[in-house]
């Protein structure tokens, strides 16, 4: 089989939707004749942990180690001088932040470029570009972010011309929503561009996730870019039945921050059960994954909601999908940024797999709406509409009382084995030409 090797920041027992991304891509590679090798860090820091994972990594797999240095030790150290914990998501932000936290963003933002993961770039060159020559590789894929991944890949294929290299987009770079958060300097954002420009005019393909990111990638290197989305594993959802509940259950899965704020729906949620006292009796609403402070104390602060909403710890990917057989109503809830209509995640697919219909806040003009409404997976509310959350809120509950479980299948063309088909005929024609 042919080799390819993937340069991968995220991988298990890494936690959350990015890493399930090439976690299931090289899980099926092989599949469709192709060899995958991992070259990963040794020593990451990453804030979500999942060692179910590592079911989906193959014993013959070849994974490389390979060791990084990282900021984070010390920046954990200064927060505990604070005498409180931060998580990252209360980092995103875009309001008041105090002292301690402007200075970590404006550093992060304007000394780490692209990423606090830069400092990895020069040694994984050294070390892959032997590595690269001895094992016969002629094909290698990175993906960002953090986006200082690509860097490794630009550098190797400019020391190596019988290389070719995909550069894959899981979130768009200059024009990220999350560099909006981070105090750049005009500096910064040129310098942000530049390194851009070289990635994308100097692979030999650019994949990315979302129809709109292809189209600014596109606009921005004057090229073709292929669309690879997200999606889910068919054999992860096998096992999954679903059960009558006891009360009206709504789950939200995956991280809450100032760019996903799920206030107006709660707002909803709060003239819904005040117009209807049966919904007051039988809701429950959980969020799982990390959650920033700020909305737990909105939450927590008002009698209604807090009454009805319970926040759960990060769970590993195997136990949410036992919740999902157990839940009524997915809830959605999409950044509210100028790059919103791209915003597809990885839990949007593992939603429709699910059988569950979506109740997503969001644009109507999004990518996420569009396979909402031609699947008819569910609803789709902007931000500012909480008259119309509240009526389909009232909507699902009436149907949920007399038995009624309404949702589309999942897409065929967005299972994981079908996404890496589409992969695969990326690789075959870069040494096609």
């Amino acid at each position: 089989m042919e080799k390819v090797l993937i340069i991968t920041y995220y991988w298990p027992p890494s936690g959350g939707s990015g890493v399930q991304r090439w976690l299931k891509f090289v899980k099926y590679l092989p599949s469709f004749g192709w060899e995958p090798v991992v070259f990963t860090p040794e020593n990451p820091s990453f804030d979500i942990r999942d060692e179910s994972l590592l079911k989906d990594v193959s014993p013959a797999l070849d994974v490389i180690h390979f060791p990084i240095w990282e900021p984070y030790q010390a920046f954990q150290w200064l927060t505990k001088l604070t005498g409180k914990k931060a998580r990252p998501a209360d980092f995103i932000s875009t309001g008041k932040r105090s002292l301690f936290q402007k200075a970590a963003t404006w550093i992060r933002g304007n000394v780490f470029i692209p990423d606090a993961r830069v400092s990895w770039v020069r040694p994984s060159v050294t070390f892959l570009e032997d590595y690269i020559r001895r094992n016969g590789i002629r094909t290698i894929i990175t993906t960002g972010p953090p986006h200082s991944v690509h860097l490794i890949g630009l550098r190797l294929r400019q020391r190596l011309d019988n290389l070719r290299w995909v550069a894959d987009f899981r979130d768009p770079w200059s024009e990220w929503d999350l560099l909006d958060t981070l105090m750049l300097t005009r500096w910064a954002r040129g310098r942000h561009r530049s390194l851009e420009r070289q990635v994308l005019t100097q692979a030999d393909a650019v994949t990315s996730i979302a129809p709109f990111h292809v189209r600014r990638l596109e606009a921005l290197s004057g090229r073709r870019v292929e669309l690879l989305t997200n999606g889910f594993d068919e054999t992860d959802f096998q096992g999954i039945t679903h059960t009558r509940t006891q009360r009206f259950t709504i789950r939200h899965m995956g991280v809450v921050d100032e760019l996903r704020d799920p206030r107006p729906f709660m707002n909803a949620v709060r003239k819904a059960m005040q117009e209807n006292a049966g919904l007051r009796n039988h809701l429950a609403i959980e969020f799982i994954g990390q959650v920033n402070a700020a909305f737990v104390a909105w939450v927590t602060a008002d009698d209604e909601l807090n009454a009805v909403t319970k926040f759960v710890g990060q769970l590993s990917h195997q136990e949410l999908l036992a919740w999902y057989g157990k839940t009524d109503v997915m809830l959605l809830v999409l950044a509210y940024t100028s790059i919103a209509p791209g915003n597809l995640p990885g839990k949007f697919f593992e939603y429709m797999a699910s059988g569950n219909p979506i109740f997503c806040m969001g644009p109507r003009n999004g990518d996420a709406a569009s396979i909402i409404d031609q699947h008819h997976l569910g609803i789709v509310h902007e931000r500012e509409d909480e008259e119309g959350m509240k009526r389909s809120l009232l909507t699902m509950f009436s149907d949920w009382r007399v038995g009624i479980h309404q949702s589309g299948q999942p897409a065929a063309q967005f299972s994981r084995r079908a996404l890496t088909q589409n992969l695969t005929e990326v690789l075959k024609k870069l040494h096609a030409s």
